[in-house]
């Protein structure tokens, strides 16, 4: 479905769409575009009106629930996908790592990124089920670097990366565009979902390096070992994921997805008491 076709009439246009300031619709240029939302992070230039986001989201999630029967999931990468520390600070018994390639890692730019175990498989059956988002507080240069690390062909984000540019100081679902009842939202930091607490699973915080100088457990990466794939906390978070997913679809009438609200679910009988 094309949601430009359902959008204002040329004659009587409301510019929900707005791309480098002229109108997809009308092609005229508003003259408030401030009053809209940007949403650069999906095509450069992109302003969508409220009346848009409300509309779009409403629109995308009927579509993804009775279409392809699919969630929406919402990914955090630091300490969730990955761990990155500067290379600055790795411990002695660390620096081994950047002498040549090694699976997993990679540096970019002054710092080392780690990937979590499972997160291939993990991000290819969870797309079975879910639309998915990544959100992460990183600039821009860096989440793009870290979703084409985990998901080089855009197989499972595509272009959905939010980062600190959409969203400096907090993290909102007022940048995903799927309504909040049918969003599950992974991340190791509740404190940065203020006003979306009651989408969210927290997992456990994926350490590979040393994270604190005076820190005298040793590191996944000083004992050459690593969280474990089948036991660690993605592999548990995909089974809390499964069981959302089959809660929410296990109606028997389709019409009851249009009321279903993924949250009572998270904060019910799946909440999960820590993956």
């Amino acid at each position: 479905m094309n949601v430009l076709s359902s959008s204002p009439s040329h004659s009587n246009c409301g510019h929900w769409y707005v791309r480098h300031g002229i109108c997809l619709t009308c092609k005229q240029k508003p003259s408030l575009v401030e009053e809209s939302r940007r949403f650069d992070y999906l095509f450069p230039g992109l302003r969508l009106s409220q009346e848009a986001v409300s509309f779009t989201k409403r629109l995308t999630t009927l579509i993804s629930l009775h279409t392809h029967k699919k969630l929406h999931l919402v990914l955090d990468l630091d300490n969730t996908l990955v761990h990155s520390v500067r290379v600055s600070n790795l411990s002695e018994a660390e620096k081994y790592l950047i002498e040549g390639e090694k699976p997993g890692l990679k540096l970019y730019q002054s710092r080392i990124i780690k990937v979590r175990p499972f997160v291939k498989d993990f991000l290819r059956e969870a797309n079975t089920l879910f639309n998915m988002y990544v959100y992460t507080k990183g600039d821009l240069l860096y989440g793009k670097e870290i979703a084409k690390m985990i998901d080089p062909d855009k197989t499972y984000f595509g272009d959905r990366v939010i980062t600190r540019r959409e969203s400096p100081h907090t993290k909102t679902l007022d940048h995903v565009l799927a309504d909040e009842r049918g969003i599950v939202i992974v991340d190791d930091t509740v404190e940065v979902w203020p006003h979306h607490m009651r989408n969210l699973l927290k997992i456990t915080r994926y350490f590979y390096f040393k994270h604190n100088g005076i820190d005298k457990v040793s590191s996944y990466a000083e004992r050459k070992r690593d969280e474990s794939k089948s036991r660690g906390a993605l592999a548990n978070l995909l089974k809390y994921l499964k069981d959302i997913h089959n809660g929410f679809f296990s109606c028997e009438v389709q019409e009851e997805l249009d009321s279903k609200d993924v949250r009572l679910l998270i904060n019910g009988p799946f909440k999960p008491h820590g993956c």
